[in-house]
Order: C-alpha cells, then structure tokens, then sequence
C-alpha cells in the first residue's frame, strides 16, 4: 500500500512538472524559439526532481540548491500557468502576450519573496503574567534552516537585531540548522552565533530537522561552543525565579508529556520552549504561562498559510489559551526556496511583566 500510495504521488508530481514544462515550451514557440525535445524534456525532469538527486551524492550537492528554487517554480508556476491557460481559451490575447505578462509577474514575485526572505523583520508585543516577577526582555526566533542559502551573512542579521534589543533572555525554538550542522561548524557560523548576548543566557530546542539530520551529538556541540545550551525534555531555573523549559519535538515519539517537566514551584513564572504547535491546550492545563513555538513558518508562500492555520493550534502571532500566552513565530530563515510571499524573516521581542 505504501508502494501503491508513492507512485501516485510520483506519478501526480510529474503530471505537475510535465504541466509546467509544457507551457515554458509552448511560451518559448511563440518566441520563435524551438529547443528539442531529445534535450528540453531530460534537462527539464532533471531540475524538477533535482532536489531528491542532489541528495543521493555529495557531488551532486549543487542540484539540491537547483532544486530548492524549483519549489518556488512549481507553486507559482501552477498558478500563473492556470491563469494563463484561462486567459488564452477565454480571450482573443495571444499566447506570447499572455505568457510575457505571466513571466513578467514570476520575476516580481520571485524578486519580492527573496527580499521578504533575506530582510528580517522585528515584531515587538508586550504581555503581562498573573504572578511575581521581575521584568525582563525576551527575544525569540525559529527555524533558521542554517546552510547553503540560509547562510553565515543571514545569521549576521540575527545576532545584530538580537543584541540591538538587549535582551535578558534568547530563546532559540528549533530548526536551528537544516537537518546536517556540518556547514553551520565549517563555514564559521557558529563563531557568529556566540557574539550573541542575554543577561541569563541563550537557550534553543531541537526541531523536527534536527532529527532529520541524525546528527544530534554533533548540533549539541557545535551549540555548545556557540555559547546555546539546547534543552531536551528538560526544565532549569534561571537566576531571575523564572522557570524554562525546552521540550522535545513531536518528532520525538517517546518525549515526555509537558505535565512531566513541570516545575515544584507552582507559583514561579514558566516559560515553555516546544517547536511544533501540534498541541496548545496539554501546556495550558499544566500551568505554562508563556508559551513558545515556530515550525509554521506561517506558510512561507502564499497561500500556504491557509493550510498551517488550520492544521496548527496556532498558526502564526501571539494568542491568549486561558491564563498562557502563546507565541508562533514565522522563522527567522526558510526551508526550500530562499523566498517568502505573504510572510517575512522575525524575530520577536516580548517584554514580559507581572502583575505582582
């Protein structure tokens, strides 16, 4: 049955490729441009597929970044091919003329979702805790899939926004590299990650690539020497009283219930660190107040986001669960395509009092 179920879905993708394929050649014909198909059609199937090779040798690594700019292609290249199918069958506009103005608005698109990908943005909210507490300043940021194209100069960005804010506390919540550290160790990115600074320190999760990686040890240390301590179904006090906590992700099938990780202290503020916001009413029953997360990446494209907030507790924002606060952040980096359309790179800054 799993056979079965892949090869529909092999079989559906390619019908998309070939969908998109189709109509570059056709658009190319009314340019008075004729490739052949003996050549176009293999190189065309190479670059839609060229994110699975690229994964199959470390020589072929350049078809992964081919491939990681072909998703963008194939979301909006479905659409706009649509759209352009429709316009020729119902008006008497020309396939080159209504081909021209759909490449036209591709190229925008895919200019406007590099700069939303690449220029962070600083979101700022202010929430208050029904207990004892001193104020403090949190920044917290999400998925930063650090790699090829989420790289040492976007990291950069973050430590400089970061310390710009002063915070008391850094909270990292997974998805920190994409699935394999070793560019984040080799590239010298972790000498960047470590000029970063908090009164009580700089604390991260692990997220679903983390797992996907299968390089745990390995991330734990790099994070180590870059000044994070990762937290892993484990709660700490920090100097201040206040009670952190960093979840395991859900990608972990045998990570404990966030009841099990509560604190002694019931009357201590809690802060609880879980990449995926599968579940937001388990933490609200347990007591957390300040509850963070990201994975969503608030769709990345448009209009993605329509799945993630129905899929999610949460998909994206600050939102009240009882007496919890509740945070999802869109990302800092990106997965796939180095572009957003309807979403931006953030980080967030809370300012937290209390009410007593």
């Amino acid at each position: 049955m799993r056979y079965f179920a892949g090869t529909i879905i092999v079989l559906l993708y390619s019908g998309f490729a070939f969908y998109i394929g189709w109509n570059i050649k056709l658009l190319l014909n009314s340019y008075n441009l004729y490739p052949r198909p003996i050549i176009y059609w293999p190189i065309f199937f190479i670059i839609s597929f060229a994110f699975i090779i690229g994964r199959l040798h470390p020589a072929l690594h350049f078809l992964s970044v081919i491939g990681n700019y072909w998703m963008f292609v194939l979301q909006y290249g479905i659409i706009l091919c649509l759209l352009a199918n429709l316009l020729v069958w119902l008006t008497p506009l020309s396939t080159k003329t209504v081909g021209t103005g759909a490449l036209a608005i591709f190229v925008v698109l895919f200019a406007v979702g590099t700069y939303f990908a690449y220029t962070p943005t600083v979101h700022k909210t202010t929430i208050t805790i029904d207990k004892e507490g001193e104020p403090m300043r949190v920044v917290m940021a999400s998925d930063f899939h650090l790699g090829v194209l989420s790289h040492k100069g976007h990291l950069e960005k973050f430590v400089k926004l970061s310390n710009e804010q002063k915070p008391d506390l850094v909270m990292l919540v997974g998805d920190i590299v994409d699935d394999d550290p070793t560019r984040y160790i080799q590239t010298g990115m972790k000498d960047v990650m470590s000029e970063l600074q908090a009164t009580y320190g700089v604390y991260g999760v692990l997220g679903n690539h983390e797992y996907y990686g299968n390089k745990i040890e390995e991330f734990k240390i790099a994070m180590k020497d870059s000044g994070v301590t990762i937290l892993m179904d484990e709660t700490i006090e920090l100097p201040n009283g206040v009670y952190l906590t960093g979840q395991e992700d859900l990608t972990n099938k045998d990570r404990l219930a966030i009841a099990e990780l509560k604190p002694k202290d019931a009357n201590a503020p809690w802060f609880v660190m879980n990449h995926t916001p599968n579940d937001l009413t388990a933490p609200k029953e347990a007591g957390v107040d300040f509850h963070v997360s990201g994975h969503t990446h608030k769709g990345q494209m448009w209009p993605n986001q329509l799945i993630t907030e129905r899929i999610f507790d949460l998909g994206y924002g600050h939102k009240m669960f009882g007496q919890m606060h509740a945070l999802v952040s869109s990302g800092f980096g990106f997965w796939g395509p180095p572009m957003r359309i309807g979403s931006q790179a953030e980080l967030w800054v809370i300012d937290i009092n209390y009410t007593k």
